[in-house]
């Protein structure tokens, strides 16, 4: 009898010690890091890579390894960039576009999250229009381009059809993703706790489903701004107003090389400057909340 007390005692003991263990290492704050270290780890790196793309093109224009005509030196292209900003319009341009993808975007997000889960739960609409979703997503969004300009002629709605139609199948496809890999253990224990129905697709599937979905929105947005930058290439017209697309095709049009590339820069920064201020937040916030993440 005294021996098994005994070994009571001690198997209590060990288990106190776990939950002390447990309460210490979740009690541990990880102290954020200092702004020196920040700069030196998130921000001197695309800096840098920057700087050496910067002198890489103008060691290639220098060395002359083809004609002005062709390659521009990045002096003519900020000289573009200035002459726009000193004439007002270089914000306007950017923003006809960004408000156009952006728009189109968030009507797409409000048309393939349902869509996504339906397919995701439904095995019938699964079979039936999952393979469709699949190869919408593979079709090239400037296909769309010609039927989209017959059936709604040059206006903004055509944008908006070229957008939904390239980023509605990757935002449904990567919910449908996110879904199937939620462990089922959560859907019974939602189940058993009375989350059924739509209570349990919003408490117990899209949480869960986070980090799937997430994925498929930055494709969604991708789609989005590619959609539109084709969209806005081959359907140029002075009613559309003045977009990075036609910037583009206005360069090429006149055989301005450092118009051209100031076009492409311009869609290139807005492309990561969505992905900086929008996507990568939520991917640390989903991260962090999982515990995956360090907090600094």
């Amino acid at each position: 009898m005294a021996s098994t007390d005994t070994r009571e005692a001690a198997r209590g003991d060990d288990l106190a010690g776990l939950e002390a263990g447990l309460d210490a290492l979740d009690a541990v704050e990880v102290p954020r890091a200092p702004v020196r270290e920040v700069v030196v780890r998130k921000v001197l790196p695309p800096l840098l890579a920057i700087a050496l793309v910067l002198l890489g093109w103008q060691l290639l224009v220098t060395a002359e390894v083809t004609t002005p005509d062709k390659l521009p030196s990045p002096g003519s292209v900020w000289a573009g960039v200035r002459e726009m900003w000193l004439q007002g319009t270089l914000l306007d341009v950017v923003w006809t576009s960004v408000s156009r993808g952006l728009s189109g975007f968030l009507l797409a997000l409000a048309i393939g999250t349902p869509l996504g889960l339906l397919v995701a739960r439904v095995k019938f609409v699964r079979a039936a229009i999952g393979p469709i979703l699949s190869g919408l997503q593979s079709l090239p969004s400037v296909a769309w381009v010609p039927p989209a300009v017959i059936w709604l002629g040059l206006n903004d709605s055509m944008m908006y059809a070229v957008i939904l139609l390239g980023a509605v199948p990757s935002i449904a496809n990567g919910l449908v993703s996110g879904v199937d890999q939620v462990p089922p253990l959560f859907l019974r224990a939602g189940r058993t706790l009375g989350a059924t129905g739509l209570r349990g697709t919003w408490h117990v599937v899209m949480p869960a489903a986070l980090p799937g979905y997430l994925a498929g929105l930055k494709q969604g947005w991708a789609f989005s701004w590619r959609s539109l930058m084709a969209a806005e290439i081959i359907a140029s017209s002075p009613d559309l107003g003045l977009g990075l697309g036609q910037l583009l095709e206005n360069g090429r049009n006149n055989i301005d090389m450092p118009g051209v590339f100031l076009a492409i820069m311009l869609i290139l920064i807005v492309g990561i400057a969505i992905d900086l201020l929008v996507f990568s937040p939520l991917e640390r916030w989903v991260l962090r909340s999982r515990g995956l993440l360090a907090k600094s």
